[in-house]
């Protein structure tokens, strides 16, 4: 029996599936993307698969995965997903199809505790306030029972600890064999589980780091395995630029200056003067950050393109460059300071390299620091871009525009004669990849213009399920009254459901605005029981989208959450807990975006219209991604409120509109309040 007809018959009614899922029922949807998997199994190639939220996508390339008894890797863009997906999705199809398959979880360092950095928090004098001492014997006494080591077992510890940087690892301060804890380490458990599993779940973020470092394991693990699943990969291309760039930041010089008087200090006290040493480091990164001067929070400044802005030469003829708005010889002067302190620190560290681990592993992390100092000294590469992130700290990034040609020729091998790499099979899949049938805003960033393309409608009744509202007398967007007005909007909705609603602002500045005008508003209306007003940043994600779920249970009022950001995506509210979803304006890339601004310019130049095949495209999707929050069941019912009136005003509305699910449209406010009437009774 074919792959394809094993396929069909577990997807089929009666068959595997009706037996073991809950609730189940023939899709043909869910069916035919899981024939479309089989079939590019069993030949090899690439499939790109848009499935619409309820189409139950994650069985549909699981099941010919298990049944085609070939090794297979599966990443994810979140880490909730690949928790799901390994704890939830694989255990129960693996049990109701009999197989005997062994499944692995890996991620990347972060999530995982180091033994030997916990052992130098437990001395650090530095630990950040009480609180983290607390924290620090919380994860001690864990540590002592945990098998995995995953962070993400220990509850209540909030991802925004302070502590979390001391007891992981990362690449760069990673002892590797010559660790005292090498033998328990949890990391390497992780990937040797891997090494020996039929199926691992990893993230999209290891995968890249990866393939820019060919460090994290996957190198081993890759070349064995011959079907590559991609879930959630709309996000593939802004994960994949972040690894194939180059950063660089006094953020960075500061944990190393910090590691490096530690390790000092309690290793070889009195052998190298470290105060010195360390001095010199955050003295240069001082200097660079006042080079930069005052700036707005969050500002990022471009850099001119090589040879475009200035006569002054290297001595190597190459012209040097700084960003735009700062003083060039300023600039170099204080990145040479950097490097200097940098090399002069690899120097130290080499005299005491015998005495320890930690010094060869500083040594090296001295000499990359000082390398990368020198290259944001240098013109930036042809075919990317390069800015700096104003903050605290500064950043400087150096990113290709895309991911095309790295995924062509790293990934894909498209021109590899071996049949192993031919012979591979890779899936793309998510609810969202684009507004057009070749769903060319992911297949062409991706390098995938080649690949099969599949789409899959939901099968939710939209129309009778959702409704659209849109105002047509309301403030423009960059009216100061906006904010206000969405607020009161939500208000006025939150208030009649008793909360069960969403607030998705494009901006972290909305958020704050409408998040505080939306409590008084609120406390207007003077009602007998106010739903609590939660505002991302104020608490822990975990914690509010947990609160948010709970709605009005147990005694409580219900909930309005105001978002930005990660929640338009991957965050669900399944049944009575939503029914209202507000979102501010229409998510426009940020044209002053260095990144958004260099692939602009890329299209212009191809003759290209920048607007209509980027900017539409990134806002079509993102606006797609934000609606999908409302409606999570066959049984769930809501209203989606897009409070921008350019979406029933301008031409490209109509093609905004087209991208979002087939909702009955209410056009006016009586319909607005009928509809949410609606919804209360």
């Amino acid at each position: 029996m074919t792959l394809e007809q094993q396929v069909r018959d577990v997807f089929a009614m009666g068959g595997v599936l009706s037996h073991a899922a809950d609730q189940f029922r023939e899709r043909e949807g869910q069916t035919d993307m899981a024939v479309a998997v089989a079939r590019t199994i069993e030949n090899g190639g690439a499939l790109v698969v848009e499935a619409g939220t309820g189409v139950g996508k994650t069985f549909s390339y699981l099941v010919p995965a298990l049944l085609s008894g070939e090794r297979v890797l599966i990443s994810t863009a979140t880490k909730t997903l690949q928790d799901q997906l390994f704890g939830r999705d694989l255990p129960r199809l693996v049990s109701a199809l009999q197989l005997p398959v062994r499944t692995a979880l890996l991620k990347g360092r972060g999530s995982y505790l180091c033994l030997h950095r916990l052992g130098l928090a437990r001395q650090d004098p530095s630990l950040p306030e009480r609180g983290s001492i607390r924290t620090l014997a919380k994860i001690e006494q864990w540590s002592q029972s945990t098998r995995t080591g995953d962070l993400a077992e220990l509850p209540g510890l909030d991802e925004r600890s302070p502590l979390i940087p001391l007891v992981t690892s990362t690449r760069e301060n990673c002892l590797g064999a010559q660790c005292p804890q090498f033998k328990p380490c949890h990391v390497n458990t992780a990937r040797r589980e891997a090494l020996a599993a039929d199926v691992v779940v990893i993230n999209h973020h290891l995968f890249f780091a990866d393939l820019s470092v060919r460090e994290s394991g996957m190198a081993e693990l890759l070349p064995s395995v011959r079907v590559v699943v991609f879930d959630e990969a709309h996000q593939l291309n802004e994960t994949g630029v972040q690894f194939l760039g180059i950063q660089f930041g006094t953020g960075q010089a500061l944990d190393f200056a910090r590691d490096l008087l530690a390790a000092g200090l309690q290793q070889a006290r009195g052998l190298v003067d470290w105060t010195q040493l360390v001095s010199a480091i955050e003295r240069g990164a001082r200097e660079l950050r006042l080079a930069v001067g005052k700036q707005w929070p969050g500002a990022k400044l471009r850099w001119p393109q090589a040879g475009g802005m200035t006569n002054d030469a290297d001595p190597e003829g190459m012209t040097r460059t700084a960003p735009e708005g700062v003083a060039l010889q300023l600039w170099l002067d204080a990145l040479d300071e950097v490097q200097h302190a940098f090399e002069e620190a690899a120097a130290g560290l080499d005299t005491v390299s015998e005495l320890s681990p930690d010094f060869v592993r500083l040594h090296e992390r001295a000499v990359q620091l000082a390398e990368r100092a020198a290259r944001f000294a240098r013109p930036c590469v042809l075919g990317s871009v390069r800015w700096v992130d104003v903050g605290t700290q500064l950043r400087l990034v150096e990113s290709p525009l895309d991911i095309a040609q790295a995924v062509r020729t790293r990934i894909l091998k498209v021109d590899s004669q071996d049949p192993v790499e031919t012979g591979r099979a890779w899936i793309f899949t998510s609810a969202t990849l684009g507004d057009e049938p070749r769903l060319r805003w992911f297949t062409e960033p991706c390098g995938l213009e080649d690949a099969e393309v599949l789409r899959v409608r939901s099968p939710f009744d939209y129309a009778t399920q959702a409704a659209l509202y849109v105002p047509r007398v309301f403030p423009k967007p960059a009216d100061p009254a906006h904010g206000t007005a969405v607020a009161r909007m939500a208000a006025r909705g939150a208030a009649d459901l008793g909360g069960r609603t969403l607030v998705l602002t494009t901006t972290l500045r909305a958020l704050r605005v409408i998040g505080d005008e939306l409590r008084k508003a609120l406390e207007a209306l003077q009602l007998d029981r106010t739903p609590d007003v939660l505002v991302q940043g104020e608490l822990p994600k975990r914690v509010l989208m947990d609160r948010f779920r709970e709605g009005s249970s147990l005694g409580r009022a219900g909930c309005v959450l105001v978002a930005s950001a990660s929640f338009w995506e991957g965050f669900d509210a399944p049944g009575d807990a939503l029914q209202f979803v507000v979102i501010d304006k229409l998510p426009f890339p940020p044209p002053n975006d260095p990144l958004v601004e260099a692939r602009s310019q890329r299209l212009e130049s191809q003759g290209r219209n920048a607007f209509g095949e980027y900017s539409l495209p990134e806002a079509a999707v993102a606006l797609k991604q934000g609606a999908g929050r409302l409606i999570r069941r066959e049984t769930d019912s809501g209203v989606l409120a897009i409070c921008d009136t350019r979406l029933v005003a301008m031409g490209y509305g109509k093609r905004l509109i087209a991208a979002l699910p087939p909702m009955r449209r209410l056009e006016t406010d009586a319909d607005f309040s009928a509809a949410i009437g609606m919804l209360k009774g």
